[in-house]
């Protein structure tokens, strides 16, 4: 039987060469057989697929395959991700889950190996993936690399089972990811040194600049809390073969809302050189991490994206290994459902579990900054009601509580945060980076209580306490994700995000902002379920400031 050959003309977009020209692609069989340079009639331009090079599919709170749905709708072909999110909750039944949840999908998903599970001892995560796991979990099909080593410190005292990782990831030649936000120059040489190849994590141009100096290459992130798009776009002046488009953490009204392309357009607009910025989306993360994906080059498996023009990006049609997959915004495929996964072991908890009872007022609070994952900290000075401390909604001061979801015997841990302008109420989660505990914050015990005890009926999710009404959304995959649309998933997640506004909250995206409060390895302050942890000095502290002198107790 003869092969069918497809055709498309248009202005085709070379990145590797760095030219656009009239011409014509011939497919056959999924693979590009040939291009030809010749005058067509055609306004419309052919662009290698986008390529995000660091994402959590996790935190689009929906599948893979559901991810892909919308993905492939921006004209985004392919992403490396890191399931280091429901690695965190089911261990490597979670990774698995995933590849097969992806498997399923038209999009090329490639996947990095958590790095990190747990990311540190300074919280409780559902599983472990030691060494000879991730050396396993390494040599899966569609595995490209060793996944953000967020452990720096353990990388510059040359910990047993990090060196062990990272030489598991060197003997099989796959990239090893870094996230090291604002270490020094002397620990950026070190850390490079050991072969972390790539950071996410720069929020200036300095440290951008610094890590470049040793050989690592930039991943611009712009997500749903993380915006560093503006700050870093000067590199594309300086480094460009250095730089590579990524999202990090992308919720699922963002999502719906645009992706690559938008951050493409944004850049080109603002004069950066049109195959810098569209390289930093192609074939810079497709060499790094050498991944098979199409170039527009003869050969190649034919993915690519038609648009309308080069300036607003509009998505025609979406091919990947010659089929088409979107046209016209209809689409061309189908999702298939899988049997849901979770890790959840946790009891309801009551007003007095989360008081604390003090002779003295002062108090560490977390400050919040909007858009930012880093947090900075200040002593605050609060009422004492019944000899216990209280949230003062005046100052915007608020109690914070991290709960372990694994352990039925746990205690709540307990702490007070700045800069979410709660009014009344209380919003909670167990979207909580890395271990997914449930994280909640509150003008009052009992607001607190009601929202951390529906999550743990639901065994996981998102809840918004407003009075006597509690309003929530099941995640019913790792208590992370949903077995939902994108579209119901962003219609859920936007209702909700809505009812917090309307409670005083000002954040631009209070969950994505609530769930990096958990995280201990991005300064200064965060609070995982053990308690109250000072990152830059990597350990915990007590909640009073005073506390032994004035003979506080956590109650």
């Amino acid at each position: 039987m003869e092969a069918i050959v497809m055709e498309y003309s248009g202005n085709i977009v070379d990145v590797v060469n760095k030219e656009i020209f009239q011409g014509k692609i011939f497919v056959e069989d999924g693979v590009i057989k040939k291009i030809e340079k010749c005058d067509v009639q055609s306004s419309k331009f052919i662009l290698p697929g986008l390529v995000d090079s660091h994402i959590h599919i996790e935190s689009s709170m929906v599948t893979p395959q559901r991810f892909a749905e919308v993905a492939l709708q921006h004209g985004v072909v392919a992403v490396v991700t890191d399931p280091h999110e429901i690695s965190n909750v089911c261990g490597e039944d979670g990774f698995n889950f995933m590849l097969k949840d992806a498997a399923l999908s038209p999009m090329k998903i490639f996947f990095g190996v958590p790095s990190c599970v747990p990311s540190t001892s300074f919280e409780t995560s559902g599983a472990i993936l030691n060494a000879e796991s991730v050396k396993k979990l390494l040599k899966k099909d569609n595995v490209v690399c060793l996944s953000e080593m967020m452990n720096f410190v353990g990388v510059l005292n040359n910990d047993k089972e990090v060196v062990a990782k990272i030489n598991a990831a060197k003997e099989l030649n796959k990239p090893i990811d870094g996230h090291a936000p604002a270490i020094s120059e002397a620990q950026v040489k070190q850390y490079a040194a050991a072969g972390i190849s790539t950071d996410h994590e720069c929020m200036t141009l300095e440290e951008a600049r610094e890590k470049i100096k040793y050989g690592m290459k930039i991943q611009i992130r712009e997500g749903s809390a993380a915006k560093n798009l503006n700050a870093l776009a000067p590199l594309f002046k300086e480094s460009p073969e250095k730089l590579m488009l990524c999202s990090d953490d992308f919720h699922p009204d963002d999502l719906m809302k645009g992706y690559l392309f938008e951050r493409v357009k944004t850049l080109v607009g603002e004069g950066y050189d049109f195959f810098d910025v569209l390289r930093a989306a192609t074939l810079n993360p497709i060499k790094h991490y050498n991944l098979n994906v199409g170039l527009l080059q003869k050969d190649d498996s034919a993915d690519f994206v038609i648009v309308d023009d080069i300036k607003n990006f509009n998505i025609l049609e979406v091919v990947i290994d010659g089929k088409t997959l979107i046209k016209d915004k209809k689409k061309f495929f189908e999702v298939t459902d899988n049997k849901p996964i979770n890790n959840f072991n946790c009891k309801k908890i009551k007003t007095s579990d989360i008081e604390i009872k003090s002779k003295t007022d002062k108090v560490r609070v977390i400050k919040v900054i909007d858009k930012e994952l880093f947090t900075e900290s200040f002593t605050g000075n609060l009422e004492i009601k019944d000899e216990k401390i209280v949230s003062d909604v005046k100052k915007d001061i608020l109690k914070i509580v991290c709960l372990n979801r694994y352990n039925l015997n746990s205690k709540p841990a307990i702490g007070f945060i700045n800069g979410f302008g709660l009014k009344f109420g209380a919003i909670g989660s167990c979207v909580a980076h890395d271990s997914h505990n449930i994280i909640c914050v509150g003008v009052d015990d009992s607001s607190i209580v009601k929202c951390i005890n529906r999550i743990i009926s639901n065994k996981g999710g998102l809840a918004v306490v407003t009075g006597q009404n509690i309003f929530d959304m099941q995640l019913k995959i790792g208590g992370i994700m949903t077995d939902t649309s994108c579209q119901a998933a962003a219609q859920k997640y936007s209702s909700l995000s809505i009812l917090i506004k309307a409670l005083g909250c000002k954040l631009t995206a209070p969950f994505m902002t609530l769930a990096f409060m958990a995280l201990p390895v991005i300064p200064k302050l965060k609070i995982t379920d053990k308690g109250l942890f000072n990152v830059n000095d990597f350990q915990f502290v007590d909640v009073i400031t005073a506390a032994q002198a004035a003979g506080a107790v956590l109650s």
